[in-house]
């Protein structure tokens, strides 16, 4: 991780006492959740004051859902003030409820000092919820979370979960974070190279962004079959058939077969009937029995809507 980033973030954040230190029974969360929807119903300002907030945070641990709902609703509405509070619940609650709603809580704040908090709740909490909900947070942040989200995909202690977590938070930053992406993109680790190129999407589609779409046909023939497979797949997902097929064509024939099985579902959801004969050609030297029955597929389904 970048420790100095960490290190920044973390300092400008004052300490905050245990998040064991206050704890609600049913009958008081049952009142400071009615206080609190009367308070918001009414447009008034919540209190965002230490012990305010900590009372809010103990009840995100209630077994009521819909309490913990009005909680988490109060909190993001106090905003910036409730994030130490919070990110000390996230990271070192013994309840599991707690980690999850502060988690979820901190993606309606989007304060980017929550950062070095998250990336310790991807590390280190054993509940996939706690993770998924941590990313999640992340992406709501937006651009500055990417370099985290990029050393977890070349952290060799990551887990799948883990990395799988953080390329969907890449993807969810998107066109967000364009220069990232492009820089991503021409990385020297494989996982990221994968990972960026996954992202440019929005990119391409949204922003009309001519480097990425550079990146992305540059992809097609990178060293590492996972990136090749990657862009191949994504390929198909623009609905570009003038400009996707001819680049296409060729991964039909990729020494990898997963590339080659991409390249056929690409082509058949571009829904170009004129590639029915490459791929034909295709199945009969095709060597994969996988790879073999999706290019009888995609011929098939071409020749349905010929």
């Amino acid at each position: 991780m970048n420790g100095c980033f960490s290190l920044a973030v973390t300092e400008s954040m004052s300490p905050v006492s245990s998040p064991e230190t206050i704890q609600l029974s049913e009958e008081e969360a049952d009142q400071l959740a009615q206080e609190l929807k009367q308070q918001l119903r009414q447009g008034e300002r919540l209190a965002g004051d230490t012990q305010a907030i900590e009372r809010m945070v103990a009840g995100l641990g209630d077994r009521r859902g819909l309490l913990r709902l009005t909680f988490a609703e109060s909190l993001g509405t106090v905003g910036g003030a409730a994030v130490p509070a919070l990110c000390t619940a996230m990271c070192d609650h013994e309840n599991v409820t707690v980690r999850r709603a502060a988690a979820k809580t901190l993606t309606l704040i989007s304060d980017q000092r929550a950062l070095p908090f998250l990336l310790k709740a991807l590390l280190n909490d054993a509940d996939p919820v706690v993770q998924g909900s941590a990313v999640g947070a992340m992406a709501a942040i937006g651009p500055a979370a990417v370099d985290g989200l990029l050393d977890i995909l070349v952290d060799p202690g990551s887990t799948p979960m883990q990395t799988g977590l953080a390329s969907w938070g890449l993807a969810f930053v998107g066109a967000r974070a364009p220069e990232a992406l492009r820089k991503a993109a021409q990385s020297p680790h494989a996982q990221i190279r994968t990972a960026a190129i996954a992202a440019l999407g929005d990119q391409i589609q949204n922003l009309g962004d001519g480097d990425a779409r550079q990146l992305l046909t540059n992809a097609l023939q990178d060293p590492d079959e996972d990136v090749r497979a990657e862009a191949t797949t994504l390929m198909g997902k623009l609905n570009e058939s003038e400009w996707a097929t001819p680049l296409l064509l060729p991964n039909l024939r990729d020494e990898a077969a997963l590339v080659r099985k991409n390249a056929a579902l690409s082509l058949m959801k571009l829904e170009d009937p004129s590639v029915i004969g490459q791929l034909q050609k295709c199945m009969e030297t095709e060597s994969d029995p996988s790879v073999a029955v999706v290019l009888k597929l995609a011929v098939n389904q071409l020749s349905r809507d010929d």
